[in-house]
């Protein structure tokens, strides 16, 4: 028998037991949570206050699949400032205005060019003021020098999305800093820390430029939007990046797994308006444009930086592509590659070494199938392909032969040379290139200093200023057969000189870099914003 124990209930309470008992329990209790994805929302938009101020505030009180919806205004977010990253984390590059570490969050301005993530310090009454006095450089590392900042980073955290939004003056300093937008799988790592990410209707720039005092740490803003020891799926959409001191946008360190397609970008006015060091299998470029950069695009193997080594645009698991129909699986195609001759645009570390003048650069890349683009009014010449000379340690203490390099015995202390592999130029239209009009200038060159390595190809260009060598559509008209000799000569001098690797010689003619650095404005005007902020956005007060 079950012994009930004495319940003190008032003598005119009336006790309610069996079915009603339940009933009033459950009416009584907390409804359940609401399934699915929330939305929460920074910022007011159309007269509707949301939840919170700050975009922070809503990351960290999001769940994974959450969506974050941002009003447009000039956000300045600190969390970098608020907890400044150790010294681990601050070489990783995990540090940002806005930190995110949660898998598949949704990040979205409702006005890709008045949602602005803002990197300067509060008061100005313009976004993205230039003036010094409004710069921000970061917390200080342990010698007291700024480590800079990063502006939104999604820090080895799958499937984030950010979207419909402008970053801007976030410089850098002694960490790994001066990103705008990045997503990151743990710098300089050598192990995929992330899978998936996306981006679309994104500005990265900055308004801000201090002359580099001798020694002194560059505080420049870097990179516009970038991702780096992270596999794909991933998609960027709809970009734009201006002004920075190495690239505009840059994949990287991504072990033949980047899985990505870049499409309907624009990149002007950096010193590289792409690049991607070690970046390999699928990546895909199209349909964008490059102009007014000191080097249109730059894709390079590395043996110390970015690991793990090579570039290697071969397809994973030895697939085939679909849009080559070969083993190569980094395709740039479709793009207009124009007016690339800077010299005043900001510059620094290799990414100042981009031949002022140059379309498009391989730079040590391999198998890479540049096809069906136009390169026109580059004044050196429209591609190059051209070795990586490389100081710097070899990763994961191995040595420079057994990343495909020969280490250079000429006194030129050069390194270790990576030689071009494999690449493929098919079907691209030249025009105006080559009016710095130096020896070997013209639409397109080769330079390469090994012997018995897979050859460049190249076949069907609309060529009009040449190639130099003058042959090479002739001699190279199949990729992957092995050469016989190397090329150097007048290309090597040319080449020096304009990367300033070697001194210039008696009539050379190159812009030279200079530090009369020019910052252009966001060119809004161009620059459309999703068309449909609410689509495919939960039912939520913005987005009925």
């Amino acid at each position: 028998m079950i012994v009930l124990p004495m319940l003190n209930i008032p003598r005119h309470a009336t006790l309610v037991t069996g079915a009603a008992a339940l009933v009033l329990a459950c009416s009584s209790s907390q409804p359940p949570p609401p399934s699915g994805p929330r939305v929460l929302l920074v910022g007011t938009y159309n007269g509707v206050s949301g939840q919170y101020t700050k975009i922070q505030s809503a990351v960290d009180a999001a769940a994974p699949g959450d969506w974050i919806l941002v009003a447009p205004g000039d956000y300045h977010e600190t969390n970098d400032l608020d907890h400044p990253p150790t010294p681990e984390m601050a070489s990783a590059g995990g540090f940002g205005g806005v930190l995110i570490t949660k898998a598949n969050l949704h990040v979205r301005g409702m006005d890709r060019n008045t949602t602005i993530i803002d990197g300067d310090k509060p008061g100005s009454s313009t976004p993205c003021d230039s003036a010094a006095e409004y710069q921000n450089f970061g917390s200080p590392d342990t010698k007291g020098d700024p480590i800079g900042r990063n502006g939104i980073v999604a820090y080895q955290a799958d499937d984030v999305h950010i979207e419909n939004l402008t970053a801007c003056n976030f410089l850098g300093g002694s960490a790994s800093a001066g990103y705008e937008i990045w997503w990151d799988g743990g710098e300089g790592s050598g192990k995929i820390g992330m899978t998936g990410y996306w981006g679309s209707y994104l500005n990265a720039t900055s308004t801000f430029y201090k002359v580099p005092a001798k020694g002194a740490i560059e505080v420049n803003a870097t990179y516009g939007i970038f991702a780096n020891s992270a596999a794909g799926p991933a998609e960027w959409d709809h970009l734009y990046a201006s002004n920075m001191n190495d690239s505009g946008a840059y994949v990287g360190a991504c072990q033949q797994q980047c899985d990505v397609t870049i499409d309907h970008s624009w990149f002007e006015y950096n010193a590289l308006g792409y690049s991607g060091t070690n970046s390999g299998g699928t990546v895909i470029i199209q349909n964008s444009e490059f102009d007014h950069n000191q080097d249109g695009l730059d894709t390079n193997t590395q043996i110390g930086e970015d690991p793990p080594p090579p570039q290697d645009g071969r397809c994973a698991g030895g697939k085939t592509s679909s849009i080559t129909k070969t083993t190569s699986c980094w395709v740039f195609q479709n793009n207009n590659v124009h007016d690339n001759n800077n010299a005043d645009v900001p510059a620094a570390g290799s990414a100042a070494q981009g031949p002022v003048g140059t379309g498009m650069t391989i730079s040590g890349g391999r198998w890479d199938t540049v096809m069906n683009n136009t390169f026109t009014h580059n004044g050196a010449w429209g591609v190059l392909f051209v070795p990586y000379p490389d100081s710097d340690t070899p990763y994961g203490g191995k040595t420079c032969a057994d990343y495909g390099g020969v280490q250079d015995t000429t006194g030129l202390n050069l390194g270790c040379v990576l030689d071009p592999q494999g690449n493929a130029l098919i079907g691209n239209t030249f025009s105006g290139n080559g009016f710095f009009g130096n020896e070997t200038n013209g639409d397109f060159g080769e330079l390469t200093f090994n012997k018995g390595e897979p050859s460049d190809c190249f076949a069907n260009n609309t060529a009009p200023d040449g190639s130099y060598p003058t042959d090479l559509e002739t001699t190279h008209a199949t990729c992957g057969t092995t050469t016989t000799a190397s090329q150097q000569g007048a290309l090597l001098t040319q080449v020096a000189c304009d990367t300033g690797t070697l001194p210039c010689g008696t009539g050379m003619n190159y812009p030279t870099i200079t530090t009369s650095v020019v910052m252009r404005p966001l060119p809004t005007a161009n620059l459309p914003t999703m068309p449909n902020p609410c689509d495919g956005v939960p039912s939520n007060p913005w987005c009925k």
